[in-house]
């Protein structure tokens, strides 16, 4: 594998005034560096371990655009050690196999160590991960990895072991309010030479578009001022409509395979169960304007009202079926109204999940006392044999009974004293307590 240096790119001449404005405008040292204070303010972690020269093993976690790359970056700049980047899309363990005899070279020949950025890590699979690890551990290397996935399941355990997790936040406003402007003011490597004017509300108003990404913010900047650098100066004026015009629509962050799917629906199902109707809206919208799948929702919205509403609101359950069928008839976009009309049922309703633990009392119970048989006066009974096993014998037919009813058992005898369902009298759960309460005193005294 070519070393490559610092940087990974020619960073001079016209390769570096060609690279788009995000790449140029990568701060060189930690003192430029804008965002996740908690990692670099005074006496945090990197900064301590920069001033010291202790840099450790690490992976940075954080959505698209937090500054994983760059911070990456900086640190290399501000170490002694030699600094060596690859992709794990095109990188693979004969490539880590070089690194690695580059790294024994150097500090046999030089006492030097080596830094290994990884990017994108959670894309090499278990034996390239595993082909770091005799090295991160003795110390040969130090390996820092960029992800956007949970390393909890995409690093394996031993190399998580050996290196630390660093979170990296969204950026701030305020903090790409500072990139956008520091990139309009730079005449060398940002936008200063065309003297564009922007307004503080219009810059607002773009990096809000951002949502946190700092890439992002910077290209939707460097797109609306191509579109003005050749007018002529007086004509210079980027205004917020010429922005929402420019951009047309923002992209919101979504991943539908990815760690942000489950938070989105999490939070969903979190503020159905919260009984919240803006929230479940609110959510339920960012889902459906991100592009995920409207019958995913509906699927997980038919869940909640047997899981969490269950017999407080039987009508929950036909209200999500008749939405998912409304959804399917009409489309997108008149179909989304039917998915809000189910949310909003469901985080008004009354909740309750006696249901749901009911059931998981009786799979427990079945783990524990197997495959208890049938009683037998509750058993079918087709044919003479069965009649002379005692098959059906004694039932008592409920209809023959004043209100449908009479005291009787269909337990196994086993259990014949466990409860399961337990009603909480939430809601129509209410009624069914009653009734049950009612049946159970029948049971009690032996009549109906």
């Amino acid at each position: 594998m070519k070393t490559m240096d610092l940087f990974g790119m020619n960073t001079g001449g016209d390769a570096r005034e060609k690279a788009p404005l995000a790449e140029r405008m990568r701060p060189q040292k930690l003192s430029e560096y804008v965002g996740q204070p908690h990692l670099t303010g005074e006496g945090c972690l990197l900064r301590r371990a920069l001033e010291e020269d202790r840099l450790f093993s690490m992976i940075f976690w954080g959505p698209p655009g937090s500054g994983k790359t760059t911070l990456a970056r900086v640190l290399a700049a501000e170490t002694r050690s030699k600094f060596v980047s690859f992709s794990a899309v095109l990188s693979g363990v004969k490539e880590i196999r070089t690194v690695i005899e580059e790294a024994k070279q150097l500090q046999d020949e030089k006492n030097r160590k080596l830094i290994l950025f990884v990017d994108e890590i959670h894309r090499f699979n278990k034996a390239q991960q595993d082909a770091f690890l005799p090295h991160v551990e003795s110390g040969l290397i130090t390996l820092i990895g960029a992800t956007t996935e949970n390393p909890s399941f995409e690093v394996i355990a031993p190399l998580l072991s050996r290196a630390r997790v660093l979170v990296l936040k969204p950026f701030s406003e305020e903090e790409l309010m500072t990139m956008v402007e520091r990139a309009l003011n730079d005449e060398k490597k940002g936008l200063g030479k065309y003297a564009v004017k922007m307004h503080e509300k219009t810059i607002r108003y773009l990096v809000r578009l951002a949502d946190g990404d700092a890439r992002s913010a910077l290209n939707n900047l460097e797109a609306v001022v191509s579109m003005v650098q050749n007018l002529p100066a007086e004509k210079r004026n980027i205004t917020q409509d010429f922005v929402r015009e420019a951009l047309q629509k923002k992209a919101l962050l979504y991943d539908k395979n990815g760690e942000e799917h489950y938070n989105l629906i999490s939070a969903f199902h979190k503020s159905l169960r919260g009984s919240d109707p803006d929230a479940a809206l609110y959510w339920l919208a960012r889902m459906l304007t991100a592009g995920e799948d409207p019958l995913y929702i509906a699927r997980r919205m038919i869940r909640f009202a047997s899981e969490d509403v269950g017999m407080a609101d039987p009508q929950a359950l036909v209200v999500c079926m008749a939405a998912q069928q409304a959804y399917h008839f009409i489309g997108l976009p008149e179909g989304e109204l039917a998915l809000a009309q189910a949310a909003v049922y469901l985080a008004t309703a009354p909740k309750s999940n006696a249901l749901y633990a009911g059931l998981g009392l009786v799979k427990d119970e079945i783990k524990q006392t197997g495959y208890l048989p049938v009683p037998l006066h509750i058993r079918n009974a087709p044919t003479q044999l069965m009649k002379e096993l005692d098959y059906g014998k004694d039932y008592k037919y409920a209809h023959d009974y004043e209100d449908a009813y009479t005291a009787q058992e269909y337990l196994p005898e086993k259990i014949s004293q466990k409860s399961f369902y337990r009603p909480k009298g939430m809601g129509f759960e209410e009624t069914i307590k009653k009734r049950m309460d009612a049946w159970e005193r029948a049971k009690k005294s032996g009549g109906r």
